[in-house]
């Protein structure tokens, strides 16, 4: 098949010289890398006088106005085994993928008889093509990002399949046909407009991930709790009322998604599911009323996108979703305004001194202010922030805070929350005025209107924990919140060191009146663990009353009448505050209770690394409260430079972690401290965190200025961790807390010794990668920057560069988001160049960002190189280990 790709055979001299011919690996013909990937397939397609039988993989961008040619001569490929013909490829202004230009296949498809893989991703299909039903031994179906509006019912007839993406079209139904796919393993169907569902997707027995996310399903037919292989399902993002209990018996189930629905009544076999997420649902509540006329027609109103320039923009009555830069959205619907209003905006980087965070709080976005404060809406304004993507931890919750002008304080607002990408979310409110507007995640609250006929109040985070509230407790209806936090008992024995005691969870109460209540309040705690009414010592059993202002704890058991059942606790109380049962033989309650409560806050913390003036190879590390970075820097400034502070990372008390040296440096072995290469810490928030290593250089520093970086992380789980730390180490990026970057300069020579020497050095061109393992040139990274767009943040993350790095780039870059791209790649580049797995790298962090056409890409080219770098040592007779790197670049280079 090569001699077909390239007239020009080696060995043979012409005047001009050759065209440049497709990328073509054993079987593989890859075309999507080109620009003018069709017009080369056309190239060589003209050539040819028989069926090209050897291709069984062709992959081609569908970005071109070429491709409904090529795609009518995809006939002739009848060994086709994977056939991709994907959009996207082109970005616009904005960092948006641009859909192909394909919008119905030829009916000669269907004589690709042995197609296995179909992608026809990013693209404008509006129905299936007839044509498809007729593979019949398709295993994989990729339809993502298209305008499909519904599916033939024969496309049951692909008996074959196994994985199915519909993601991103506009199907709002499913034929019965879906349901005799019976070898179907993974289906998704995010991102549609799916109402309902037939009866037959029950019939999947063999689906083990089923995404139905982001739809407007309002109800589930019982069928789903027939699908016995399902292991993931995801049902967030819907408008669900109601969910069958049988799902929480499915008997491989290991993640039930149901956050963000309209749930306010949840089946017990639900809530007692261990991998059921039910973050964002009105659990509780009244129900809210249906969609208005108003709101149904905000889904159809203009797009306004503002460039990183403007500072404002205009919102008349008709109504628009308004795109500013880094991802936030604002949605005007009709009648938001009277008349044509100017609204000003700024987005302020991360930093706690624009609100006030609770002892468990943490700040997961940049802070977006809209102005003139105070404006008041005619029609609630919804607001999209993006913040930094978090796995689900049960008992917290992700809320937008706001600030209230007129009363000085700040408020969480009624949110949702959706997945935009690998690693960013997106949390959404309603407003009716403007001000400041941040993300933060905390524990999970219950809120409830308490009327004067009374009520009762149960808490989500545990349902054994209860507050009632009697006829007449309250002489108007006022506002009553809820959080708990729950306490481990191995958490307890670490600070106590008391393997007796033992606590129920803390139950924080408040209310927006500050008047005790007329009649006495019922609450309902468990009794801690390992006790029952039965067996328990009253004279052990202490009611503590917390003071959240002054953190005192006092013990109120001889001030109220406890009853005691065989699992719970109940007494009555007057005025709110939070209350905590403890069962313990230690005298002090107060104080252990005080004590222990500081050590089960969160903290966050920055990391420091400064190099010794005088002595460049000495590196001290810290790990720094917030507010004492600036004044522990300032203090250091004399005697240490080094790099700004890490971004804020969480860390609980008494919590583990390691700092390492990797890339350019290394750790001095020799330090006692110093195990497997790396220097182990302890953050505890009394003690100062601070070690002083010294480095030594992994290179010469003869010719150059060695860089490198210290990477602080937590590593692997260590025995007898709290709970709420191993909880928070869960997602592919656990281990990683925080990099900074470290400079040790060449080594100076008396005399100019070496300076010839030096002086005759010349930087080589920055190609990264080695022969064994293939190049990527400078073309090629160029290449791959113009197909990044908006993922770039994600990507530079999962690189390791460091984040206030990106954000320099982002800052000295705002107008030109081609330019921040570039110079992210490019910094990364230089930085790994003489990695030997710096190819790999770059390979595993665009998978992890979800862009396996990245990925595939430089795979692709990587293989090119290889084979052609093979090719010229046996045509030049040498053996790989006398081969040069120059050639080898050439040879990926041609």
């Amino acid at each position: 098949m090569e001699h077909l790709l390239d007239p020009q055979r080696e060995g043979t001299s012409t005047e001009e010289p050759a065209s440049p011919m497709p990328h073509i690996a054993g079987n593989r013909l890859i075309l999507d890398v080109y620009l003018d990937g069709c017009e080369r397939f056309l190239q060589v397609t003209e050539k040819l006088t028989g069926n090209p039988v050897e291709v069984e993989f062709l992959r081609l961008g569908s970005n071109e106005s070429m491709i409904t040619s090529v795609v009518a001569d995809l006939p002739r490929f009848s060994r086709l085994r994977s056939l991709v013909l994907k959009g996207g490829h082109l970005r616009d202004d904005y960092g948006r993928p641009q859909n192909g230009l394909l919008t119905t296949l030829p009916s000669d498809i269907a004589r690709l008889s042995s197609l296995r893989h179909l992608d026809l991703s990013f693209n404008s299909f509006s129905e299936l093509p007839s044509c498809i039903s007729g593979l019949s031994l398709l295993t994989t179906l990729h339809l993502g990002y298209n305008q499909l509006r519904s599916l033939p019912d024969d496309i049951g007839d692909l008996k074959f399949l196994t994985d199915v993406s519909l993601m991103s079209n506009q199907l709002t139904e499913l034929p019965a046909g879906i349901g005799q796919l019976k070898n179907l393993e993974k289906l998704d169907l995010s991102e549609n407009r799916l109402a309902c569902l037939p009866e037959e997707v029950g019939s999947l027995q063999q689906c083990i991930d089923l995404d139905l996310s982001g739809n407007n399903l309002v109800t589930l037919p019982e069928t789903l709790c027939n699908m016995m292989s399902l292991q993931e399902l995801s049902l967030h993002n819907n408008a669900l009322v109601v969910v069958p209990a049988g799902l929480a018996r499915l008997p491989l189930l290991s993640r039930l998604d149901l956050r963000n629905n309209r749930l306010h009544a949840v089946p017990i076999e639900i809530i007692q599911c261990s991998c059921a997420y039910l973050q964002g649902n009105p659990i509780g509540e009244p129900e809210s009323p249906p969609l208005s006329e108003d709101e149904i027609q905000s889904l159809d109103i203009k797009e306004l996108y503002v460039k990183p320039e403007e500072k404002s923009f205009c919102v008349t009555p008709d109504g628009c979703w308004i795109f500013l830069p880094h991802g936030f959205h604002l949605c005007f619907p009709p009648g938001a305004v009277s008349c044509t209003t100017r609204i000003h905006f700024q987005i302020l980087l991360p930093d706690q001194q624009h609100v006030r965070l609770g002892h468990h709080d943490v700040l997961l976005s940049s802070t977006l202010e809209l102005q003139p404060h105070g404006i008041q809406f005619h029609q609630d304004v919804e607001i999209s922030i993006p913040f930094a993507s978090l796995k689900p931890v049960p008992k917290r919750e992700v809320v937008i805070r706001t600030f209230r002008d007129h009363s000085g304080t700040w408020m969480d607002l009624s949110t949702t929350t959706k997945e935009k990408s690998l690693h960013e979310m997106q949390a959404c409110c309603k407003t009716t005025h403007f001000s400041w507007f941040l993300v933060v995640s905390r524990l999970v609250e219950d809120c409830r209107q308490v009327p004067k006929e009374g009520e009762l109040l149960f808490s989500s985070v545990d349902q054994n924990i209860r507050v009632e509230f009697p006829p007449g407790a309250t002489a108007e209806t006022r506002t009553v919140r809820m959080q708990v936090l729950p306490v481990s008992q191995r958490m307890l024995e670490k600070i106590t060191g008391d393997s007796e005691s033992s606590t129920s969870p803390l139950l924080c109460l408040s209310q927006s009146s500050a008047a005790n209540f007329l009649s006495p309040v019922k609450i309902q705690l468990p009794l801690p663990p390992g006790v029952t009414g039965d067996t328990l010592d009253r004279s052990h059993l202490f009611l503590l009353h917390g003071d959240p202002r002054a953190q005192t704890w006092t013990d109120i058991t001889n001030q109220v009448v406890l009853q005691i059942t065989h699992i719970y606790a109940h007494f009555q109380v007057d005025h709110f505050s939070w209350y905590w049962l403890w069962y313990t033989t230690k005298s002090y309650v107060g104080e252990l209770a005080k004590n222990v409560y500081k050590r089960l806050r969160m903290y966050q913390v920055n990391f420091v690394a400064l190099q010794r003036k005088r002595d460049p190879e000495q590196v001290l590390l810290q790990c720094v409260p917030k507010h004492k970075v600036e004044s522990t820097v300032k203090r250091l400034q004399d005697r240490y430079k080094g790099p700004e502070p890490s971004d804020l990372v969480e860390l609980v008390e008494g919590e583990q972690f390691f700092a390492t040296f990797e890339q350019g440096l290394k750790l001095y072995s020799d330090r006692p401290d110093c195990m497997d290469g790396r220097i182990c810490f302890v953050f505890y928030s009394r003690m100062k965190n601070i070690k002083e290593v010294y480095v030594t250089s992994s290179t010469d520093r003869l010719e150059k200025d060695v860089k490198g970086q210290v990477s602080f992380y937590r590593g692997s789980v260590p025995e007898g961790l709290p709970e709420e730390v191993t909880k928070h180490r869960k997602g592919s990026r656990s281990d990683w807390m925080a990099t900074l970057p470290i400079k040790l300069p060449r080594t100076k020579y008396p005399n100019g010794e070496n300076d010839r020497q030096r002086s005759n050095h010349s930087l080589p061109p920055l190609n990264i990668g080695n022969p064994e393992m293939g190049y990527l040139t400078e073309t090629n990274l160029l290449s791959i920057a113009s197909q990044i767009g908006s993922d770039w943040m994600n990507i530079g993350l999962k690189l390791g560069l460091p984040y206030n790095e990106l954000e320099r780039i982002r800052f000295d870059n705002s107008k030109d988001l081609n330019q921040i791209i570039l110079d992210m790649i490019f910094l990364w580049a230089r930085n790994n160049a003489v990695q030997p797995d710096c190819v790999q790298k770059l390979v595993q962090a665009m998978r992890d960002s979800k862009r396996n056409d990245i990925a595939d890409e430089i795979e692709d080219v990587i293989t090119l190189g290889k084979e052609k770098y093979t090719q010229s040592i046996r045509r030049v007779g040498l053996d790989q280990g006398n081969s040069s790197e120059d050639s080898a670049i050439a040879m990926s280079q041609s």
